[in-house]
């Protein structure tokens, strides 16, 4: 009998030697997928697809793909409408839902079959995590440069106290003046060496609720005399622990419910913020922890009934010193993707102009159960 040479065992294969097949494999994808027919009809999604686009996968089989993301360029309509031809669109803008999200965009033709697409669909312009570059290795340098001016700034305190003290009363508003404005220098450098350190607090199971609570607290607190804002909670009673650092995940609510309070405020009238939570199985992304993607199901909204932000500014707000705010400084939101990411999460926002309504969404892992 003839010998029969057993091929060596593929790295590849799994425990028990079986292989994800193309389904298991399309499925998988942590950016949304779509197959469409030569009339640019959807034929299959995934389930990237089914929550970047907010509706289920029979709800969006046999309609049109510019329909449901359009309007878009006009450009990009008619190549993805038809013909045969690859399509690669950069920070397109999309309609899903009524709101307006950006993303990377292309489509690639299947060789033997004329006119059928797959069309991959991944988010951009708020928190590219694939990007280590950008807003956090920019204040790399500045936090440094921030050290070093701690020092002589506290010199110009410590003299200005000291000349407070030997000026006749009426001089002394001056010298407190000096100490006042030092002590807004030191603030704010205190905040540049947070956006640049690259420490991070521990991680650990928590009650997303109760940080929400405890920003709300604040903020009301702080709006108690006048009055200008209602704060609402709409809570899922029954979401999981999340997995964050209390302590961060408070202080990225106080800096959002804080902007969405000054917002819905800013023309005068009683504005609305909602904190809304809600579990959102299918929200994975790549490179966050360890390398491999990570399922981020635990949402958390801060919405407001706000003006939005300025269309110039929109894919630029979690940049360093970019702020719609007069006396803004632009580290309030720089700050909050930081410590957003140091907890291995997401942050976005968009606006939904028909209802009138700006969402900045956090996205953050579920603590894993003892058991």
């Amino acid at each position: 009998m003839a010998s029969q040479t057993v091929p060596d065992a593929d790295p590849q294969a799994t425990a028990n030697g079986v292989r994800p097949d193309a389904k298991a494999q399309i499925a998988g994808l942590i950016f949304a997928m779509v197959l469409i027919d030569a009339e640019g009809r959807i034929a299959e999604v995934n389930h990237a697809a089914e929550d970047m686009l907010g509706t289920s996968a029979n709800r969006l089989l046999g309609k049109r793909l510019v329909e449901r993301i359009g309007p878009l360029d006009p450009r990009v309509e008619a190549r993805l409408s038809g013909g045969e031809d690859g399509l690669v669109a950069r920070d397109l803008a999309i309609g899903v839902g009524g709101a307006e999200i950006r993303i990377n965009l292309t489509a690639s033709p299947l060789g033997g079959f004329p006119g059928w697409r797959v069309v991959t669909l991944s988010q951009i312009g708020h928190d590219d995590s694939a990007s280590p570059s950008g807003g956090d290795a920019m204040l790399g340098a500045p936090a440094i440069l921030a050290h070093e001016i701690k020092n002589p700034l506290a010199a110009i305190r410590g003299a200005g106290q000291l000349v407070e003290r030997k000026l006749p009363p009426a001089d002394r508003k001056l010298a407190r003046m000096i100490t006042d404005e030092v002590d807004r220098i030191a603030r704010l450098i205190d905040r540049m060496q947070q956006l640049g350190s690259t420490r991070t607090g521990p991680v650990d199971a928590c009650n997303p609720h109760e940080a929400i609570r405890a920003a709300v607290a604040t903020m009301r607190a702080v709006d108690a005399e006048r009055g200008e804002v209602e704060i609402r909670e709409e809570f899922d009673p029954s979401l999981p622990p999340v997995l964050a650092n209390r302590d961060a995940l408070e202080q990225v609510l106080i800096n959002l419910i804080s902007n969405a309070r000054d917002a819905a405020c800013r023309d005068g009238a009683r504005g609305t913020v909602t904190v809304q939570t809600r579990f959102a199985s299918g929200m994975a992304f790549s490179a966050i922890r360890n390398g491999r993607a990570v399922a981020l199901p635990i949402e958390i909204t801060v919405s407001d009934n706000g003006a939005g932000i300025d269309p110039a500014l929109r894919d630029h707000v979690f940049e360093p010193f970019v702020s719609s705010k007069p006396s803004g400084q632009g580290l309030g939101l720089p700050l909050v993707r930081k410590l957003v990411r140091d907890m291995h999460g997401n942050v976005s926002h968009e606006r939904d102009a028909r209802a009138g309504l700006t969402h900045f969404r956090l996205h953050l892992p579920q603590a894993q159960s003892e058991s």
